[in-house]
């Protein structure tokens, strides 16, 4: 259990993350997703125990974070740059470190983690390169077990196979050893199948807390022919539009009644689910 109140964090005259209230239940796998300069960053640091707070409090399983290694060896956070040690270490060093640091540390598990990157214990940590530091340390978090385990934009350079991959093993990780994931990301529609609940921080405020699921509610995509779809959706709220030949995909903001929702019946259009992407971008204020 992940809880906040009034966690607030400043940097001089800059409020980086306003008065937050949270309460996240364990053995979830949370999206954490925000435009840049959100404070998704600065989030994730202060519940890491990275950062100490400006004011208010942070609990994991009731215990403070910061300053509390009882609290931060069954934490890891992975951050956005991929650096899990220092340049001049090898692999073997750092997945030893991590052994020492985090109780619930799997070596073997890790080692396997390894070949499926296409990594080796004696690669200097500095010499991998940007995808290979990144996939580097999704095996040390994935690998740490850690009750709370947080990814910071942590697939940034890697390729879609290794990126798939991680996803995968995330999930099956998961399913075999429950626990809490919090995944910060911009690639929205890649990892939000992995959601089970939705953060979404807007401007340092917390403007969303949602199932991911619900959140879908929120908008219905609708696909036919391009001019019976601009007629169906004529006075809707339009969030996005996609056209292929004669056929036409419009994602539309609300939920549609039960008239409409025949009327869409009669005119053969399919009724689909909205991309959590579109939703995204119409909550934080469109396209800039």
């Amino acid at each position: 259990m992940i809880t906040t109140s009034a966690l607030q964090v400043r940097f001089g005259d800059t409020t980086a993350l306003h008065p937050l209230d949270l309460d996240l239940p364990g053995e979830r796998i949370y999206g954490l997703l925000g435009r840049n300069g959100a404070g998704k960053t600065t989030l994730l640091s202060v519940l890491a125990g990275f950062r100490k707070p400006s004011a208010g409090a942070v609990l994991f399983d009731g215990a403070p974070v910061f300053e509390n290694v009882r609290s931060t060896s069954r934490i890891c956070l992975i951050r956005d740059d991929g650096m899990v040690g220092d340049g001049t270490d090898n692999l073997r060093d750092v997945l030893d470190m991590a052994a020492m640091l985090r109780p619930a540390f799997d070596s073997g598990y890790a080692a396997e983690l390894l070949d499926r990157f296409g990594l080796t214990r004696k690669q200097r940590l500095g010499a991998l390169s940007r995808g290979q530091r990144s996939a580097f340390a999704i095996v040390v978090g994935l690998a740490s077990r850690a009750p709370l385990t947080m990814f910071d934009e942590a697939h940034l350079g890697m390729d879609a196979a290794n990126r798939q991959l991680f996803h995968d093993e995330l999930l099956r990780d998961y399913l075999a050893h429950p626990r809490t994931f919090v995944l910060s990301t911009h690639l929205i529609e890649e990892q939000s199948p992995l959601f089970e609940q939705v953060l979404i921080l807007h401007e340092g405020r917390l403007l969303l807390q949602s199932d991911l699921d619900e959140l879908r509610e929120r908008g219905v995509s609708v696909t036919g022919p391009a001019q019976v779809v601009d007629d169906f959706v004529y006075g809707l709220k339009v969030l996005s539009e996609r056209t292929l030949g004669p056929t036409k995909q419009v994602t539309v903001f609300g939920g549609l009644d039960d008239e409409r929702r025949a009327l869409a019946g009669r005119y053969a259009l399919e009724l689909g689910p909205v991309a959590v992407q579109d939703l995204f971008i119409h909550l934080t204020g469109g396209v800039p």
